[in-house]
């Protein structure tokens, strides 16, 4: 998920929306689970990192365990240095890339622990703020030097691990944190976080229902299994973890045109007479690429009619590429607009953007369309859609 251009092109995006009037949408909450503060990915394609440590902040605050910051960058260096290997096992051919998908955080707790971001800030370059253009490009010069050669020294990899030393810091080995000194697995059992609790679900036609497969996107470099549910039931086990406490780990496609600087994420329905507003005979008119450009700058003024997505529809956008693995954000309430219409409350990770200061209301049909995987509780998945994945 999100790759460093797309994080620059939105985040460009975003600053436009100061000069946007406030929203025509009116939101009451259904039911909102709590999360930690919305945090700022700047110029990196880490997405992935913040909205999983996000995640696993709301499980330590639904637990009980209270409020933590937890660093996204040690994770996001654990994970550089596998990657590095398995590309230089695979001679080069793999995603070797700053994006990442959710299993990079989940499945790697057990092994690698986790520790607080004020022990692992991962600003050692001088920045306030993320910003990896420069080492992402060195460490991929760094992988592609290794390229086509017959044998690789045994040291080779200590030229990735220096590049990340330099740029995010040595990794602690120990730390101190409120008085007491953990390691970061020690800290990861402190607060009861373990692989095991979580499960990824997608739901695609091009494998059967109800089996685990590792979806086919290149931030997915671990290959890692999502299980396979059908459309309605995907939807149920996020209700269902909403309603019962439980946030979900999101990843979704944000390059359409409804999801935008608004803070609003929407299938407009491009044939709708009603999106046309006044002038209808004028919009049969319109190509589609017009419609498209008209539909965006009614977004956030006002609220348009949405497409009903089907199975088919989903799978279509994935198989022509045109659902792709973009971003990662935390679903954690549900809200309706003034007509009734259903939303879900997503944190983001583009500070404190937007006119909900870095929260979207992203609808159903947007959920329904345009999700890649999910990540959640395995105690969030309504019994009968449980048995059938056999949890």
């Amino acid at each position: 998920m999100n790759r460093i251009s797309i994080v620059i092109a939105v985040l460009a995006l975003v600053v436009s929306l100061q000069a946007q009037e406030k929203s025509v949408y009116t939101f009451s909450i259904v039911k909102e689970n709590p999360i930690t503060s919305v945090k700022n990915q700047s110029s990196s394609g880490t997405c992935w990192s913040f909205s999983g440590v996000g995640f696993l902040e709301s499980e330590l605050l639904r637990m009980g365990k209270g409020t933590y910051d937890l660093s996204e960058m040690y994770i996001v260096r654990r994970n550089y240095i596998d990657k590095a290997n398995k590309t230089a096992r695979l001679h080069g051919n793999l995603n070797f890339a700053a994006g990442g998908s959710f299993a990079d955080v989940v499945e790697t707790i057990d092994e690698y622990g986790i520790i607080p971001d004020e022990a692992y800030p991962g600003l050692n370059y001088g920045s306030p703020t993320h910003n990896h253009g420069e080492m992402d490009a060195i460490l991929s010069g760094y992988m592609k030097s290794l390229e086509g050669k017959n044998t690789l020294t045994p040291v080779w990899n200590k030229g990735i691990e220096g590049i990340l030393d330099a740029y995010l810091g040595d990794v602690p080995q120990t730390f101190t944190y409120n008085g007491k000194q953990y390691t970061p697995k020690s800290f990861a059992e402190t607060l009861g976080l373990k692989s095991s609790d979580y499960i990824s679900l997608t739901s695609f036609t091009h494998h059967p229902f109800y089996t685990a497969f590792p979806i086919e996107v290149p931030d997915n470099w671990r290959w890692a299994n999502s299980y396979n549910l059908k459309l309605d039931e995907l939807i149920a086990t996020i209700d269902n973890a909403i309603m019962n406490g439980y946030t979900i780990a999101w990843a979704s496609d944000v390059s359409e045109p409804g999801f935008n600087s608004s803070g609003i994420g929407i299938v407009p329905d491009e044939n709708a007479p009603e999106n046309a507003g006044s002038d209808q005979a004028k919009w049969i008119g319109l190509s589609s690429r017009e419609k498209t450009a008209a539909i965006r700058g009614k977004l956030g003024t006002e609220i348009l009619k949405e497409k009903t997505i089907t199975q088919e529809d989903r799978q279509n956008e994935f198989d022509n590429f045109g659902t792709t693995d973009d971003h990662g954000m935390q679903i954690y309430g549900i809200a309706k607009d003034q007509n009734g219409n259903k939303y879900y409350m997503v944190k983001n990770s583009w500070g404190n953007a937007g006119p909900y200061n870095g929260l979207w209301y992203v609808s159903e049909p947007y959920v329904r369309y345009k999700t890649l995987t999910i990540v959640v509780n395995k105690k969030s998945v309504p019994t009968e859609i449980a048995k059938k994945i056999g949890l």
